[in-house]
């Protein structure tokens, strides 16, 4: 199994969480970061009454030190298992998505955190199917199993009710994929998913980026297994090729916005560091 190093991430947002982690939650008592202060009317735990606040107050209120808990979160990874994400030109994407899960996996679980995954393209793949767990072990086994799968199918239509498997409590979300979706099918799956947290992690192929300037070129759609064969790639159709890629990732960032985070594009291998910069980004 290929471990790509430790991705470091701060959840946006207030989480709740019945187990001491290493996030700040929304939740508030008697331990951790201090927050703030307030009424001992409001929150009457003799252990906090704080005196200089008290002595200080005019009215002669007490009031009491209130603090940040620190709790644990649940993170899941979310893989398009449609056909596209089966291809292979610098890089096999389906396996960069698989070490990306693996990297994922390795580092919740190190710091306390539960990893979970769903994966799927027209159905979820129930044996891919893993709900939170804090066993690294158990995470891995996932893992391990999607990679025996293959991408398949036309569309990821699954994903769009893969939000009913994250449960009700706000998660974490790693959405894994190269996006060639129709612009709907985007827009709802970014909505079903609006409890979570989501980063949109688009795999990208150099080839894609940066086709041949010359020469014959078959291209095959991954999702319909139609063939179509260009006579001879030239420098104005490579153009063409290239300003349609941009498009569509200015189209993908657009459909992002207000909905979730800012999509990340890793293009033919997961760069830790770089994934872990967006990731810790307020």
């Amino acid at each position: 199994m290929t471990i790509t190093g430790d991705i470091l991430y701060r959840p946006r947002g207030r989480f709740r969480s019945n187990h001491a982690g290493a996030h700040v939650s929304s939740e508030v008592g008697g331990f951790g970061v201090f927050r703030d202060q307030a009424p001992f009317l409001r929150y009457p735990d003799a252990r906090r009454i704080d005196l200089r606040a008290t002595l200080r107050d005019p009215f002669g209120e007490t009031h009491v030190r209130r603090f940040e808990q620190r709790s644990a979160i649940d993170v899941y990874a979310l893989v398009d298992l449609s056909a596209s994400m089966g291809f292979v030109g610098a890089v096999d994407r389906f396996q960069v998505a698989c070490d990306l899960c693996a990297a994922l996996a390795f580092s919740a679980t190190r710091i306390g955190d539960r990893f979970g995954l769903v994966a799927g393209g027209d159905v979820l793949r129930e044996s891919a199917f893993l709900p939170a767990t804090l066993s690294r072990r158990a995470a891995l086994h996932a893992v391990d199993r999607l990679r025996d799968e293959r991408p398949a199918g036309t569309n990821a239509e699954s994903l769009e009710t893969a939000a009913i498997r994250l449960g009700a409590g706000r998660k974490l979300v790693l959405l894994i994929s190269d996006f060639r979706w129709p612009a709907a099918l985007v827009q709802r799956i970014f909505d079903a998913l609006a409890l979570h947290d989501v980063l949109p992690v688009v795999l990208v192929d150099a080839v894609e980026l940066n086709p041949p300037r010359w020469g014959l070129l078959e291209l095959r759609d991954p999702e319909t297994a139609r063939r179509r064969t260009i006579v001879v790639m030239r420098p104005g159709l490579r153009q063409k090729w290239i300003d349609a890629e941009s498009k569509r990732r200015a189209a993908l960032i657009q459909l992002a916005a207000g909905r979730v985070r800012p999509p990340v594009f890793v293009e033919d291998r997961v760069d830790s560091r770089s994934l872990s910069l967006r990731l810790m980004a307020a």
